[in-house]
């Protein structure tokens, strides 16, 4: 079947994606909030229809699925089993391929972009489930209290705090013990992660919902606890995330106490359109240039 847009709304009420107040479709700024376009052309409710997320958590969970399955197929003599908790791990060549991040591919081999396409590769089957388990938990939360642009910012600037913080740990603190010591080498969604946990800390604490706070706190708490006794975590990449999400909760126009506007919904654009160019920019650097 060819794809077709979702059918615009031309008359009736629709909810105002910033505010969330009722709002006749036929108004051009929202008489509650002065949001400009509340009704987004026409197309407020179908996407309302993806979820508060407006689609994004499905996105990201069949892009990541895809990535791992290509990672798989890519190089299947070097697919690896090493144990339940290591079933079906890519090689590490097809994972540097696709945009592995870490010291080694930032600060050796400049593939500065690995900041991005790292996030949606995963090292095996049990990494690929866990983060997807996470992510669909945690992102309707996010999503409610900062809206479905700002999601999606914080999800990827997150990423990049998370690959940021364990590479310069890996390349300049070179004296920590192993066991502490950032990733030479990293991939998985879990610094975004732990950036939606950061995001919806600062949430309960800014706009004093104690039930938000209580529950993020026991989850980062627990998580945080959890990877300690697994082996090859990337406890700096969650740290990294983990901080970049708390302190998004703090800047202007990301404070979740204020609605969202709509130059959010066009920064989260950007954000998934930088994203796809360091997907694309990866296999093409590592096949065509080396």
């Amino acid at each position: 079947m060819p794809f077709k847009l979702p059918k615009r709304q031309t008359s009736g009420s629709v909810v105002c994606f910033s505010c969330q107040k009722l709002v006749s479709i036929e108004q051009k700024n929202c008489p509650q909030c002065g949001q400009a376009n509340p009704g987004l052309w026409g197309y407020a409710r179908p996407l309302r229809r993806l979820g508060a997320d407006f689609g994004f958590i499905k996105i990201v969970l069949i892009g990541c699925i895809l990535l791992y399955l290509i990672t798989l197929l890519f190089d299947l003599p070097g697919v690896q089993s090493a144990g339940v908790m290591r079933l079906l791990m890519p090689s590490s060549y097809s994972l540097l391929v696709f945009g592995s991040t870490g010291a080694v591919p930032i600060f050796q081999w400049g593939r500065w972009w690995t900041v991005l396409s790292s996030g949606w590769l995963h090292g095996g089957l049990w990494h690929l489930g866990f983060n997807m388990a996470w992510l669909n938990y945690l992102s309707p939360m996010v999503a409610r209290g900062y809206g479905a642009g700002r999601l999606v910012s914080i999800y990827t600037v997150t990423t990049v705090t998370s690959s940021l913080l364990t590479s310069s740990i890996a390349q300049y603190w070179i004296t920590l013990p192993r066991s502490f010591s950032g990733a030479s080498f990293s991939v998985g969604a879990s610094g975004g992660v732990f950036g939606l946990l950061g995001a919806l800390v600062i949430y309960g604490q800014l706009a004093n919902q104690r039930q938000v706070l209580r529950q993020a706190l026991t989850l980062t708490i627990i998580s945080f606890v959890l990877s300690a006794f697994v082996g090859r975590v990337d406890h700096w990449g969650h740290v990294g995330g983990f901080v970049g999400g708390y302190l998004m909760g703090l800047m202007p126009g990301f404070n979740p106490t204020q609605p969202q506007r709509l130059y959010h919904l066009g920064i989260a654009i950007g954000a998934l359109v930088v994203t796809l160019a360091s997907l694309i920019l990866s296999p093409i650097h590592a096949l065509l240039i080396g």
